[in-house]
């Protein structure tokens, strides 16, 4: 294969595929395309625009799955699955239609009902993966399975790949990068999705049940801000601007409120150009909401109020059960503890926000973490939190009262000099949540954001920038509020035991051709 390019104005575009010789193609995709070919050869077709459906396998089984053995109806239905069972004997063929939900049924196509023409057709015409149209009565088998007794098919697509053999496991590379076959190779795929769309529906309901006003930010911004994360760099050609994707919709929530919506939320999508494992992952969903008049304290309430409304919503209990069996409790009040007091109980030795760079540098020598140089202290600080703290947790747990350095949007804590009032909420391991009492002041935040500048100009990446406009917004006034970010893959990992590219249903993959 060769490519040709498209160009505007002598800027390349796009690269595209031109055949200019035979392609290599799998024998069973040939084989079926063969089929395909076949069809259309006998003025069938193999993808047509309509079929006469008139009623779903879910409402057949609903109305009939009650039946016993060798029972008919004289009811006629039409229907249309896929086909992930097939067995041909010699006047009579069996395969299970499934569909999108996972309910299935039995289709019989006999020689006394279809003829012989079309029983041959569906002998050799017929795949697994395919989807098929059947009409025909509803019955049951001599075994007591619900079925249709065919009269007439027809081929509603033809699957030209195959299906993977159905007893052995896909790898997980496998079904991240091909979830379409995940889906219909495995109900806990299509329950994870379902499951998501559930979580989802939850936060929302808590949310304007608690008067919050879901409202839309800009996914591309004229400069990152509202996390400290390396953004995605875009361009626009009609501004001759460059701009960035979001890696938080932090600034322009709080804009809202300046702006008299005291109540807001918004359930985005984030963007930040960093590495992907477990629980980390490029492109990810946030829950972000900010209330006037109230705090940090106030807030953790909300959230833990929230994950326990969804828990409930989706599982019916305050006691999830993960994948692997195992059962975890999100019941009831969650435990406070402070940063700085649990680290200095972990590493026998007084930490404060004034300890001494040296004394962080040789403690993260001693547990072997590495660092940036130019790494402000509470970085430090938060490193050896996470290594020698976060994995004694036995339950859901807020950490409170970050260091200042590393919180540049937070409030400082009203009676304790060198933190701030921020939360992390850390679920089975990892971070879930976090929140805040609302930097309002806008001189402050001009320092804070001045200081940030400073150690971009640097080389941190993921320092913010001074943004004018949003300063601008504080200066009019914003009311003492609180905020919250919560990450809804990682919600669903609480909910599910799941690693994050279990729960999102089509994760950032790297190209097949880049993979080594």
């Amino acid at each position: 294969m060769e490519s040709r390019r498209l160009a505007k104005n002598g800027i390349h575009l796009i690269t595209l595929p031109t055949v200019t010789d035979a392609v290599d193609i799998p024998e069973q995709v040939q084989i079926r395309m063969d089929k395909r070919a076949e069809l259309l050869k006998r003025g069938l077709q193999a993808y047509p625009v309509t079929l006469p459906i008139d009623t779903t396998i879910s409402a057949v089984r609903a109305e009939y799955g009650h039946l016993e053995a060798e029972q008919s109806t004289g009811v006629m239905v039409g229907i249309a699955g896929r086909v992930i069972f097939s067995r041909n004997t010699g006047k009579l063929c069996f395969a299970t239609l499934t569909a999108g939900n996972g309910d299935s049924i039995q289709a019989m196509v006999s020689l006394a009902e279809v003829g012989e023409d079309s029983l041959a057709d569906w002998k050799a015409l017929v795949d697994l993966g395919d989807y098929i149209f059947v009409h025909g009565e509803v019955i049951t088998s001599k075994r007591g399975e619900l079925s249709v007794m065919v009269n007439t098919w027809q081929m509603a697509a033809k699957a030209l790949r195959p299906l993977p053999v159905a007893h052995k496991d896909m790898s997980e590379e496998s079904r991240v990068r091909q979830r379409y076959v995940d889906l219909i190779m495995r109900p806990q795929a299509q329950e994870m999705a379902r499951t998501r769309v559930k979580t989802v529906a939850a936060l929302r309901r808590s949310l304007e049940s608690r008067d919050y006003l879901e409202i839309e930010t800009p996914m591309l911004q004229t400069q990152p801000g509202g996390a400290t994360a390396r953004p995605f760099i875009t361009s626009s050609n009609a501004f001759g601007i460059e701009l960035f994707l979001r890696v938080a919709p932090e600034l322009f929530l709080k804009r809202a409120v300046v702006g008299g919506l005291e109540r807001v939320f918004e359930i985005n999508r984030n963007f930040r150009n960093e590495g992907s494992d477990s629980t980390h992952s490029p492109e990810f969903a946030m829950l972000e909401f900010y209330q006037a008049f109230a705090d940090y304290q106030v807030m953790a309430t909300v959230t833990r109020e929230l994950i326990q409304e969804a828990a409930l919503a989706v599982t019916g209990s305050l006691t999830v059960t993960h994948f692997d069996g195992s059962e975890h409790d999100l019941s009831g009040v969650w435990p406070q503890i402070d940063l700085y007091g649990e680290l200095s109980k972990a590493v026998n030795h007084e930490i404060t926000p004034s300890t001494l760079r040296q004394t962080l540098e040789e403690l993260c020598q001693v547990a072997d973490i590495k660092y940036s140089p130019s790494a402000v202290n509470g970085k430090l600080v938060e490193e050896l939190f996470e290594h020698h703290v976060i994995s004694t947790f036995s339950g859901p747990t807020f950490v409170m009262h970050f260091p200042v350095d590393t919180s540049p949007l937070t409030r400082d804590h009203r009676d304790r000099k060198g933190v701030v009032e921020k939360w992390d909420l850390y679920v089975d391991g990892f971070e879930l949540a976090t929140g805040y009492s609302e930097l309002v002041d806008p001189v402050i935040q001009r320092e804070r954001l001045i200081e940030q500048a400073k150690l971009g100009s640097k080389g941190d990446k993921e320092a913010m920038t001074l943004d004018e406009d949003f300063l601008r917004a504080l200066e009019h006034g914003m009311p003492p509020s609180g905020g919250v970010g919560l990450g809804v893959d990682r919600l669903l990992m609480a909910l599910t035991g799941l690693g994050i590219r279990e729960t999102v249903l089509f994760p950032l993959v790297k190209p097949e051709r880049d993979v080594p």
